[in-house]
């Protein structure tokens, strides 16, 4: 039996001889069936010449239809039809040669040979067939009860796709796979059959899972949105079930479902949303034949951003970003993706004011993208000092020079960290976002400013800002740190049980920042829908069931305490804060404090002279005067909160 697991099929030459053993024993049975076996007759009858006569016409005619490349194991509808389409053209062609050929030469006249024709198309087609579907069926049979480890297998749905990925997973050689049959949501469908398999309702996934011992479901990678089909895997994780998946059709109809194609479902996959829809000819408008800067362009969501913006043919993209290895590797890839795009890469410090005034006048962007910043919380809390030269001198830096070049959007992208800020990154963020919106219109020409002409203060400039949470698959975030935890056999480290946070796709994040851009009039703070809050603990267990491991017993999860100026809940807003609604569903505009441009320029002044000590509490202290909701968590700063003269602005 072991003949049927071989990997290497029988050569085309011996499956070609036994196609023609069978037909021509059908033509030799069928002859005598018509003669009625009466061999001397039959003889007298020029059996020989017949049947010679016809191997050579059926062996031309299934050669050229190539009945024997195929591979007999994996004989579809398609091969069942080409056989009876071969039978038939070689009785035809046999007939007619016959006909015109062998009954004037031979003088023979009998029309018991078309008979015999007729007789041999049914049996040979019969046997033809009987013999590919037989060892079809044998081979799985086989494959089924060897010794080697099988998995059995569910396909969600019960559809056109469904089918294909069945059809594809049977006839690809990936034998690890036992296809129970389909799972469906529709209740019409349960109880009934395709391609003789079983559709099973999802209600009867635990008893699959406990009787048939079912431990794999394989969905297609668009199906994983749907809230109903987010349950089921949710209860594939609960009987640890895993779930692969398979692309889209399109990825590989062309070719062969291939083993590496079938991935384990990630963590980022169920975290995903339906994608949005932007209002493509809106952005289009302000970015088509613009000249766009973005800041940190080298990073996570800065590159995205080059992505997109270069799908809307700006007349130039200009990235800049400190980060030159980064940076170089994402040059190649948009030289490659956008050979006819106009690119500058610039590495640059945004602290350092000259290189922006340089790269300013350089290219005169219209837009600016401002994405460079330090992002991580337990890092900027034990060195403040960066914090601020960063996140608010190379923001005043960038914002300076939007002014004094006449940039027509510059949009700022903060994180809702700024909100209610517990630690020195957010309030360094929530700073950069008072000194952004204290630049728009009306407020910038104010009676308290001095030392400064009015022509000098006053900009078309909109200033812009993007609030929003945690990114999948941006650099340093908790999920990639989870997986390299399991893969080494943990413990997983979470900071508290309690601990949630908000998370959104980059390319999700990098839509609704450019979408902002072009409904944004100057001085708005917009806030994206984050959808759910996740438990990060509910995130870690997942982690672990997906990689087919039980938490607690094969990776511990253990909590290690809040990092410094770490909090619980993230929030997109402030008390203070309202918001009102956009065109867009997922966008909502904060209403916030406004704040005078000499009030808030004097203090950015104060904080950076205080900023070139070494004593971190002062500088910390006049962080927490300007943003009076900024309460330090778990952090040495937490001594300066009872003490803390806070911050008053005035309308």
């Amino acid at each position: 039996m072991k003949i049927f697991l071989l990997k290497n099929s029988l050569p085309n030459w011996i499956i070609l001889l036994i196609d023609q053993v069978i037909s021509s024993w059908s033509f030799a049975l069928s002859f005598f069936l018509i003669w009625q076996f009466e061999f001397a007759q039959i003889l007298r009858g020029h059996f020989l010449i017949f049947i010679g006569l016809y191997c050579i016409v059926s062996l031309g005619m299934f050669y050229s239809m190539r009945l024997h490349t195929g591979l007999i194991r994996y004989s579809s509808i398609v091969d069942i039809y080409r056989i009876f389409v071969a039978v038939l053209s070689s009785s035809v062609l046999y007939g007619a040669i016959v006909a015109f050929a062998i009954f004037p030469m031979f003088d023979i006249a009998s029309n018991n040979i078309y008979l015999v024709l007729l007789v041999n198309f049914f049996i040979s087609s019969s046997l033809l067939i009987i013999l590919r579907i037989g060892t079809k069926s044998l081979f799985f049979f086989v494959k089924r009860n060897t010794k080697d480890k099988k998995e059995s297998v569910l396909i969600y749905g019960a559809n056109s796709s469904s089918i294909l990925v069945k059809e594809a997973l049977e006839s690809s050689g990936l034998g690890r796979f036992v296809i129970m049959g389909f799972i469906e949501e529709d209740q019409s469908k349960g109880n009934k059959s395709i391609h003789q398999k079983r559709i099973y309702h999802t209600s009867e996934l635990e008893r699959l899972h406990r009787k048939a011992q079912v431990d794999k479901l394989i969905m297609m990678s668009e199906d994983l949105q749907e809230g109903a089909r987010k349950k089921l895997i949710d209860k594939c994780l609960e009987l640890n079930i895993k779930v692969l998946t398979v692309p889209p059709t399109a990825q590989w109809m062309s070719g062969q479902l291939r083993l590496n194609q079938l991935k384990n479902l990630k963590i980022e996959d169920l975290l995903q949303r339906p994608m949005i829809n932007l209002e493509n000819e809106k952005v289009s408008f302000d970015l088509k034949g613009k000249r766009v800067l973005v800041t940190g362009g080298a990073g996570s969501i800065g590159s995205e951003i080059v992505r997109q913006v270069l799908g809307y043919e700006p007349e130039m993209v200009v990235i800049c970003d400190q980060a030159e290895s980064p940076l170089h590797q994402l040059q190649l890839e948009m030289e490659e993706k956008f050979p006819h795009a106009t690119i500058k890469v610039c590495v640059g410090d945004i602290k350092n004011f000259d290189r922006m005034y340089s790269l300013f006048k350089a290219y005169c962007p219209q837009v600016v993208y401002h994405a460079a910043a330090y992002k991580h919380v337990p890092m900027m809390e034990n060195n403040p000092s960066e914090a601020i030269l960063t996140n608010v001198l190379g923001t005043k830096n960038l914002a300076d020079l939007a002014i004094s070049c006449d940039v027509e959007k510059f949009v700022m992208l903060s994180t809702d960290k700024a909100v209610n800020p517990t630690n020195v990154m957010g309030a360094s963020k929530r700073i950069a976002e008072i000194y952004i919106q204290s630049l728009n219109g009306i407020n910038l020409i104010d009676s308290d400013t001095e030392g400064f002409e009015e022509t000098a203060l006053t900009t078309k400039t909109k200033f812009i800002t993007t609030r929003f949470g945690n990114v999948l698959g941006s650099n340093g975030s908790v999920i990639p740190h989870f997986r390299a935890q399991i893969e080494k056999g943990g413990p997983v480290t979470v900071t508290h049980p309690d601990i949630t946070r908000y998370f959104m796709t980059i390319p999700e994040a990098v839509q609704l920042v450019l979408e902002a851009g072009t409904m944004g009039n100057g001085g708005e703070i917009f806030v994206f829908d984050m959808g759910q809050p996740v438990k990060i603990i509910d995130l870690a267990k997942k982690m672990i069931k997906l990689a087919g491991l039980t938490p607690g017993v094969d990776v511990e999860v253990i909590f290690s305490g809040l990092r410094p100026g770490e909090k619980l809940y993230e929030e997109l807003l402030n008390k203070e804060e309202l918001t009102i609604p956009t065109h867009h569903d997922k966008i909502k505009i904060s209403k916030v404090r406004k704040y005078k441009y000499s009030k808030v320029e004097s203090d950015i002044k104060d904080l950076l002279s205080l900023n070139k000590s070494d004593d971190d509490y002062r500088f910390v202290r006049k962080m927490k005067d300007m943003v009076p909701e900024y309460i330090s968590n778990n952090s040495r700063f937490e001594e300066l909160d009872a003490t803390s003269v806070k911050y008053k602005s005035s309308l």
